[in-house]
């Protein structure tokens, strides 16, 4: 394995980092924004959705150190093959590997959970607009 190889891995698993904090900020958006309203329909749908909300926060939260270590082991796998150490770069970049794989699947899980919260409100919007007007 050459110095390149888990060099490699630098700037997706940043990118991922990037995506990872983007997918936090909105939901701490929409957290605050629900915390902001104040009308019945909101707090009732709120309700409903805050262990969700929850989950999803302790997901994006282990997606993220994920990431990181995976980031950090490579970094450790790269130093490894500077002071020719060829075995421990093959584990470190092994394990950095086995982590992103773990960030990946957390966050298709948090996807899932994601779409269920929005299916949930889509219900809400479907249930209020088949209320007769009165």
């Amino acid at each position: 394995m050459e110095l390149t190889t888990p060099a490699l891995l630098f700037p997706a698993i940043s990118l991922l980092l990037l995506a990872y904090t983007n997918r936090f900020l909105v939901l701490a958006q929409l957290i605050r924004q629900l915390h902001s309203s104040e009308r019945d329909y909101f707090q009732s749908m709120v309700q409903r959705q805050i262990a969700n909300l929850r989950q999803r926060i302790a997901l994006i939260r282990l997606m993220q150190a994920l990431a990181v270590s995976s980031f950090t082991t490579c970094t450790l796998s790269m130093l490894a093959l500077f002071i020719a150490q060829q075995r421990l770069a093959e584990v470190f970049f092994g394990f950095s590997l086995v982590l992103l794989t773990a960030s990946l699947l957390t966050s298709l899980y948090e996807i899932a959970i994601s779409t269920q919260a929005i299916e949930a409100e889509l219900a809400d919007i479907d249930a209020k607009c088949r209320l007769p007007r009165e």
